[in-house]
């Protein structure tokens, strides 16, 4: 079985089958709880005698002590889930073990970013049919608004398209956040109601994510002195590094895809209607001022750039901010050459 496809772990998730060891993984963390407590109800139930935590330290202090937990009968019959939470690649050699046993428990990993090429990902990734390795990337585009439409609906409301496309463009990093945002909304227009671009805006404009916005609004007009400013809010907010960089690829990418349309004859206004996802109403104004300060060769060139930057908060012993920020003033120097120009 190993690494599961994505097709696949819905399925997976309602019945693992005779899998023993489930490693969930990824930059999401909220994806990774959601779905680690997916398949603990799916094999304890709301059974407390058949699900057991077990601290990352223990297990890997004795690499024998998650076989030995898997293979103890629960009091009330039916299998047990031993659970570790932040796994690390130090839980290798206890993960071989449990393979190694007889079960009949099954154990579940829940870690961040691994490395591929060793550790728990390298040993579980060759295993067997009894291993499972799920993925949990942050997503992006119809996947995320999809998701965002159905926890919508969990609470008992609908958006409208352009809503969920504007909320799609600002929760896409961690889905415990995305989903507390939902609620968030459902409760702003209440049971049953339809929420619009402004219920949206209503209530999701406060905190990082709205400074995030301006900041790089301002950045990609050339206006570095509010785009610092508001960049400056949004990390006492409480905004991520690699956030920052990612929101401003999305925001240089459907410049791009809309520079590319004025270049083959579009008003800059048609080439902003025309956008999928539509760009909000509110913002329209500053993004038609930012599209008249680039070409698509400098658009395409910052999105290198950025790509390279995100590369960096992740791999390099550099301060992620500093990073970050740099990019950022570096997107405002290339808009202001260019409304010069």
């Amino acid at each position: 079985m190993a690494k599961l496809d994505a097709r696949r772990i819905a399925g997976f998730l309602a019945d693992p089958g005779a899998a023993r060891l489930v490693l969930v993984f990824g930059e999401d963390g909220g994806l990774v709880r959601e779905r680690g407590d997916a398949l603990a109800r799916a094999v304890a139930g709301d059974d407390p005698f058949r699900l057991v935590d077990v601290p990352r330290e223990a297990a890997a202090k004795d690499a024998t002590l998650l076989a030995a937990e898997a293979a103890t009968p629960a009091l009330t019959g039916g299998r047990r889930l031993v659970r570790v939470r932040d796994a690390t690649d130090g839980l290798a050699n206890a993960a071989k073990a449990v393979l190694a046993g007889a079960g009949p428990g099954i154990v579940l990993l829940e870690a961040g970013s691994l490395d591929g090429r060793k550790g728990l990902r390298a040993a579980l990734e060759k295993a067997g049919p009894e291993a499972a390795v799920i993925a949990c990337y942050a997503e992006t585009g119809a996947a995320l608004e999809s998701s965002i439409t159905a926890a919508l609906k969990e609470y008992g409301v609908t958006a409208e398209p352009s809503a969920v496309a504007w909320m799609a463009q600002r929760l896409g990093e961690d889905r415990l956040v995305m989903r507390r945002e939902c609620e968030k909304l459902a409760l702003y227009v209440g049971a049953g109601g339809r929420a619009t671009e402004e219920d949206a805006l209503a209530s999701l404009s406060e905190g990082s994510a709205l400074d995030l916005d301006a900041a790089l609004s301002a950045a990609s007009e050339g206006d570095a002195a509010r785009a610092d400013a508001a960049l400056e809010a949004a990390f006492a907010e409480g905004a991520v590094s690699v956030a920052v960089v990612r929101g401003a690829l999305r925001q240089i990418q459907r410049l791009e895809a809309a520079a590319l349309l004025v270049a083959r004859g579009a008003s800059v206004r048609d080439a902003v209607e025309g956008l999928r996802p539509p760009v909000f109403f509110k913002a329209r104004p500053a993004f038609e001022r930012a599209l008249r300060c680039w070409r698509p060769e400098a658009l395409a060139a910052a999105g290198e750039m950025l790509l390279e930057a995100e590369r960096r908060t992740k791999t390099t012993g550099m301060p992620d901010r500093a990073v970050a920020r740099a990019a950022v003033m570096g997107l405002a120097r290339e808009a202001l050459r260019g409304r010069r120009g």
